[in-house]
């Protein structure tokens, strides 16, 4: 969508024209200050809202380094890895690790209702992005950041773009809402069908064939359709079937057209369906079942899985699973005559799951591309 904008009266300056960077740092005292602390992983990609902290009285540990002082209405920006996106706006006061910007507008130049979309802006992350420095580390410093350059408008533009701007995020944040619902409906009626119900309690391995992935030597890739399509990892899922580049000419692992691909590497338990023969690498397993119904009901049991991985490893990151824990998952199957009802449950809900994921990829794609052509 194209946004009329006239930009002729816009003035060209650099962030650190607009911010002041705070540093309210207390190494002897500032974790007595505040229960909550934001640690980087706390940040949602993309997001200017912090909806999850660590707490001290819950029983969180505190880094020694996280000794900066944050306040509600900064805006937080982490120098390291720049390219994740996460930049966010405090609505507390709390602690953060020494490494993250804490910045307040300069309200004579920008408005502080203005200035978080600039950090959401592709020519922010592409200009700190090109600055990063370290290996092991990867960070961009102040100097770098201070210095991106942007045109700003008279400070009546900004009222009227932070105006839509941010009831553009209104809407995106009642949609999130309205899918945070339609999931925990999903997670209790598949807990009730998948867990709780009277289906004969069985592991994975006694249902399906897991084929783990294997990996090709490297010198037999090849994008000029030279042998079998090959998957090294969930990096080509779509919404349901791959969208693979990559082909070998000495595949060692087949998944069989049908079955079930599942990602046993980080993100764990994105699924696809092969929609054809693939050669797969270790990042992914196959699972096979033969009847169409039951391939069905697992695909979506795998669903129900992931999002019972993700929901209990809070605060730590599960990165992989192998075979024995693969095949260990147990699911309650139900008898034949049931097996199409309660499939027809679980595609229901994840019907609703999809409309909603899809609305709010729509106004997601709406407002980055206005903010893009503001900066």
């Amino acid at each position: 969508m194209k946004f009329k904008i006239d930009k002729a009266d816009w003035k060209l300056v650099k962030l650190c024209d607009v911010v002041t960077k705070k540093e309210e740092n207390d190494k002897e005292n500032a974790k007595n200050m505040f229960d909550r602390f934001l640690k980087v992983e706390h940040m949602d990609a993309e997001s200017l809202h912090i909806k999850r902290w660590a707490s001290q009285e819950a029983g969180d540990e505190i880094n020694p380094t996280f000794y900066k002082v944050f306040r509600k209405g900064q805006m937080l920006f982490p120098t390291r890895n720049p390219h994740l996106r996460r930049a966010a706006l405090a609505s507390f006061d709390g602690v953060c690790g020494e490494k993250t910007l804490t910045l307040e507008s300069i309200e004579e130049m920008i408005l502080p209702e203005f200035l978080p979309f600039l950090f959401h802006s592709d020519s922010f992350y592409d200009h700190t992005t090109s600055a990063i420095v370290g290996s092991t580390n990867p960070h961009c410093r102040w100097r770098d950041v201070a210095n991106y350059e942007f045109l700003i408008p008279p400070k009546g533009q900004q009222a009227e773009l932070s105006k839509l701007l941010w009831s553009m995020d209104e809407v995106i944040e009642k949609e999130l809402a309205v899918l945070e619902k339609v999931e925990t409906l999903f997670l209790s009626t598949s807990k009730k069908i998948f867990k709780e119900d009277g289906g004969d309690k069985k592991q994975l391995k006694d249902i399906a064939e897991i084929i783990m992935g294997q990996s090709p030597a490297g010198n037999t890739y090849n994008e000029s359709g030279e042998g079998i399509p090959f998957l090294q990892g969930n990096a080509e899922f779509g919404a349901l079937y791959p969208s693979f580049i990559k082909y070998t000419t000495a595949p060692k692992k087949m998944a069989p057209k049908d079955s079930i691909l599942f990602s046993v590497r980080a993100p764990v338990g994105d699924l696809n369906i092969a929609d054809q023969e693939y050669c797969i690498g270790r990042g992914l397993a196959a699972i096979v079942i033969d009847d169409p119904n039951l391939r069905k009901f697992i695909y979506n049991f795998l669903k129900f899985e992931k999002s019972e991985l993700e929901r209990n490893s809070t605060g730590s990151t599960f990165k992989s699973v192998n075979k024995d824990v693969l095949s260990s998952l147990t699911v309650a199957v139900s008898k034949d005559a049931e097996l199409n009802v309660s499939i027809d449950k679980i595609n229901s809900i994840t019907k609703s799951i999809d409309y909603s994921l899809n609305k709010i990829d729509s106004s997601k794609t709406l407002q980055k591309s206005i903010i893009n052509q503001v900066f």
